[in-house]
């Protein structure tokens, strides 16, 4: 990552941000240029002890790049809001959508490096399968305002031909330190910890179609923090364009996840299955698992946490503790 010029980090207060700072920070580079809304939250806790060389807050990024801008070598953008529930459709275009195109356009007008996250939650219900491939965006159906506006961003970056140039990162379920602002969105590994720790036991939903799925055996693809990270920056610093699944490419149920927790709780698993609420019903999805025959390719040499370990080390040295990464 030997970049001359600032690297521009947007949503750096959130958990795959604060976790790019500190592992840059862990490299020894510091020429970050922060970009958040911090706002009233805790979020700015995530910051703490990371070396940066200035924090300004996204109202003011677009009247900073045009004086400042080029001090700048490449945006990772990473800003969002991130709330899968969030019904405010228009506020999700001009946050998610509109904001997103207008720095594609600085960063590619100006030819800087671009990289931007885009989420499985595109993939929909994973009929059409969870393959990075353009060609087959257009083919995509997301369940839910959120995952529309973030499909919508990865649309205009094709039809525009930034794909060529920029690469579009569909983070999976991404767990780990550093998301405790996150309220109802904290990943499930924090919401169970926090469960178990409280009353020695988990729920988890009961399946909504039994015929393929027993209670607590929906998959999800689940990636540690600190491998997404690695995997961020490993894409950042190479030329590739195009979309990349971030995830694991490995399908793990909700009980092996429960059963991982206790046992880095060094407790006896005790899960109860509840009702899934019927509002959530129609937009759950039971399977998601990550192709990750592309990045494969483009480093065949990365390996990543098993999802045991990195339960425990999430657990034990971030959760009970109460620290951040």
């Amino acid at each position: 990552y030997a970049m001359n010029g600032l690297l521009m980090i947007t949503g750096a207060a959130g958990m795959i941000g604060s976790g790019v700072v500190r592992h840059l920070n862990d490299l020894g580079r510091k020429n970050l240029l922060l970009v958040d809304d911090l706002k009233r939250g805790e979020k700015w806790k995530n910051l703490v002890q990371k070396s940066f060389v200035e924090i300004i807050s996204k109202g003011e990024l677009f009247e900073w790049l045009q004086v400042r801008g080029d001090e700048v070598e490449g945006i990772l953008h990473l800003g969002a809001c991130s709330d899968t529930t969030e019904r405010d459709a228009d506020y999700l275009l001009e946050n998610n959508v509109r904001f997103s195109i207008r720095l594609a356009e600085w960063a590619l007008g100006n030819n800087k490096r671009f990289v931007y996250a885009s989420s499985a939650a595109t993939y929909g219900d994973g009929s059409r399968g969870f393959i990075d491939d353009e060609a087959l965006l257009q083919e995509l159906s997301p369940l839910n305002m959120y995952g529309f506006s973030k499909h919508l961003v990865d649309l205009w970056m094709h039809r525009e031909g930034g794909l060529k140039r920029a690469a579009a990162l569909k983070y999976f379920n991404i767990f780990g330190p550093n998301e405790y602002h996150k309220g109802h969105m904290r990943s499930m590994p924090l919401k169970m910890t926090e469960l178990a720790v409280r009353e020695g036991s988990v729920d988890l939903f009961q399946s909504n179609d039994l015929k393929q799925f027993a209670h607590g055996d929906q998959q999800r693809d689940f990636l540690y923090v600190k491998d997404a990270v690695r995997m961020t920056l490993a894409l950042f610093d190479s030329a590739l364009g195009g979309v990349y699944n971030i995830g694991r490419g490995e399908a793990a149920t909700w009980n092996s996840l429960a059963h991982a927790l206790f046992a880095a709780l060094e407790r006896p698993a005790r899960i109860r299955y509840i009702e899934m609420p019927t509002a959530l019903s129609g937009q759950y999805q039971n399977y998601t698992c990550a192709d990750m025959t592309k990045i494969g390719r483009a480093f065949p040499q990365f390996s990543y946490t098993s999802l045991q370990e990195a339960v425990r080390d999430y657990v034990q040295n971030y959760i009970l503790p109460g620290k951040r990464w």
